[in-house]
């Protein structure tokens, strides 16, 4: 089918939010997608869940991955399972406004894009009523994005039919970020809609999720996937952190 949308969304012990994120598909205006869920080895009751959506509707497709992997696997292992002609990402525990897909489709069609995101606000564990706006740039260059990750996983849309299938690198952290510079190497610029249209979960575990942890991943994504030398991956390290803080 023309312009299917595969949604990559991995799930670890994800039964709190699954839900609520899987109906935020469900609800969408543009209705031809696929979402891909790979379990990554759940000890919780997220499948029973997952396998109930299934059951109501064939679009959602499930694979259980056999040994805990990591959220770089799961979303590769679903990109790779991918039919779509886009791909989407969206985690297990954050959400789309209804029109999400509708409104970067046409977006992206309309102005031949291959590379698209949108603005976005943060919710927490117990509500879904916004606590803060990220608005995102219109236009990014893999330049700009050395100095800050200014791009909304859950946001993101590449078109896999004009820039094939890109997978992310098997790190720990920040493999997302990762992704969006890897492309930005294919692709010259990365395209913003300023309208919010998904909203992220903070989770209380990771607020943070350890501060020193996310810095050391950023340097590594610096030296070892971006092979800067020692000088420009503390630069860029740095320019993130002042980004954050200001």
């Amino acid at each position: 089918m023309n312009n299917l949308v595969s949604i990559i969304t991995p799930s670890y012990n994800s039964s709190a939010f699954i839900s609520k994120t899987i109906n935020s598909v469900l609800i969408q205006t543009y209705t031809n997608w696929e979402m891909l869920i790979v379990d990554d080895c759940s000890t919780d009751d997220s499948i029973i869940l997952i396998e109930s959506f299934i059951a109501k509707d064939s679009r959602i497709k499930l694979h259980k991955l056999t040994k805990n992997s990591g959220t770089a696997i799961a979303r590769n292992t679903a990109i790779k399972l991918a039919q779509g002609n886009f791909i989407a990402f969206l985690d297990s525990d954050d959400i789309w406004l209804s029109n999400k897909l509708e409104v970067q489709l046409k977006f992206m069609i309309e102005n031949n894009y291959n590379l698209t995101h949108t603005s976005y606000s943060t919710i927490n564990e117990t509500s879904e009523k916004p606590i803060k706006k990220f608005v995102c740039r219109p236009i990014l260059s893999y330049k700009n994005m050395l100095y800050s990750n200014r791009i909304g996983c859950l946001t993101v849309i590449y078109n896999a039919d004009k820039l094939g299938k890109i997978y992310m690198p098997n790190i720990r952290k920040r493999q997302d970020y990762a992704l969006w510079l890897k492309i930005l190497k294919i692709e010259k610029h990365a395209y913003g809609i300023q309208e919010i249209l998904a909203h992220y979960r903070l989770r209380n575990q990771s607020i943070s999720n350890n501060k020193f942890e996310m810095l050391k991943w950023n340097f590594y994504l610096f030296k070892n996937i971006e092979k800067m030398s020692y000088v420009k991956s503390f630069f860029y390290l740095s320019s993130n952190v002042l980004n954050k803080l200001f």
